[in-house]
């Protein structure tokens, strides 16, 4: 992952300007846009590992009545060998028959009694064979998963800490600007509690309909969302995401309170009963694909060629969306935006 660092000290000679707020944002855009990516493959790797996690619960569900069928087959198999050595009819016994000079129907009924005994025990064998190579087979799977999870489990720590270590550098340029942008922090911060306010108070009206939210805030382009509302599954995970704008961004979070791009693409589809996974790469093959003359209200659309980037597209070309750190979910055009491609869960 390429570390983005911008350096800014006191200015060494008058010409030299300090970098000015623009320049500073567009460095922190362009290290959010490398590191972007990198979150993505995080929430991959932990979506993986919570799936072989379920998968070796499920072998160890198997193996354990396995493990107890085997070691009472093994008891039986013993107990019927142990009571063949302590029967009375022993070699003295076949030799006591012939001495008083048996019938042979009567030796060949002894001598197939001992066959039967020898082919039962054999068959209680086989059967034990049987259950132990599988038992053996299901291990080696568990085994095979456990060492799968153990190299994912060092991976995630890994990412996660180059990518708290990217986070503390994009928030170390944030601060540099934080100076010159008070104000407008200030404006924005009030701009998400109105439409925080907003839809707190028609979230009650409208809980079980897809009109659109209303607010004078910034954060919504045109005073509402969805700007085109429809009924259906993609009218309700649209109105979903618009109760969510003013909400931070945080990396790898899917909700309530705060969540990243496809956290908050994944928690508006589940309130419309459609299960999707936390990660852009997984949510880009979850659809069908739709083309952009095609677009409607709930669509998921992708950003940049590697798709690292998402929303739910809202109507009239624009989306809500959660950008980066340090910002919220908020409003967006589409036309503004590195668009790659669209898919329509359900």
């Amino acid at each position: 992952m390429a570390a983005v660092m911008v350096v800014v000290g006191p200015a060494a000679h008058a010409a030299h300007a300090a970098p000015s707020a623009a320049d500073v944002q567009r460095q922190i855009d362009a290290a959010w846009e490398k590191l972007e990516p990198v979150i993505e493959q995080y929430n991959k790797v932990r979506s993986d590992l919570a799936a072989n996690q379920r998968r070796s619960a499920e072998l160890n569900r198997r193996i354990e009545p396995l493990g107890k069928t085997v070691e009472a087959s093994r008891t039986r198999v013993q107990e019927i060998v142990t009571g063949y050595y302590k029967q009375e009819r022993s070699l003295s016994t076949f030799n006591a028959l012939l001495s008083r000079g048996s019938a042979p129907t009567a030796l060949g009924d002894q001598l197939a009694l001992v066959n039967q005994v020898t082919n039962s025990e054999q068959r209680q064998i086989n059967r034990l064979s049987a259950q132990q190579a599988s038992y053996d087979a299901d291990k080696e799977k568990v085994d095979a998963l456990i060492a799968v999870q153990q190299r994912q489990q060092a991976q995630l720590a890994a990412r996660k800490k180059a990518i708290d270590a990217e986070i503390k550098r994009l928030d170390a340029l944030h601060r540099q600007i934080a100076a010159t942008e008070k104000a407008a922090a200030a404006k924005a911060a009030a701009d998400a509690a109105a439409a925080r306010a907003a839809t707190a108070a028609q979230s009650a009206a409208t809980a079980t309909s897809t009109s659109p939210i209303t607010s004078s805030s910034s954060l919504f382009i045109g005073g509402k969302c969805p700007a085109v509302p429809i009924t259906g599954s993609g009218g309700v995970a649209a109105k979903t995401a618009c109760k969510q704008i003013g909400k931070p961004y945080v990396w790898a979070a899917d909700g309530p309170d705060s969540f990243d791009c496809s956290g908050l693409t994944q928690y508006a589809w589940a309130s419309a009963g459609v299960q999707l996974t936390h990660y852009t790469g997984a949510q880009w093959t979850e659809g069908v694909a739709v083309s952009k003359a095609n677009l409607r209200t709930g669509d998921l659309v992708f950003f940049y060629a590697d798709h690292h980037h998402m929303g739910i597209y809202v109507g009239n070309g624009l989306i809500v969306h959660a950008p980066h750190t340090g910002d919220v979910v908020r409003m967006a055009q589409m036309a503004n935006m590195p668009y790659s491609g669209a898919r329509r869960p359900g």
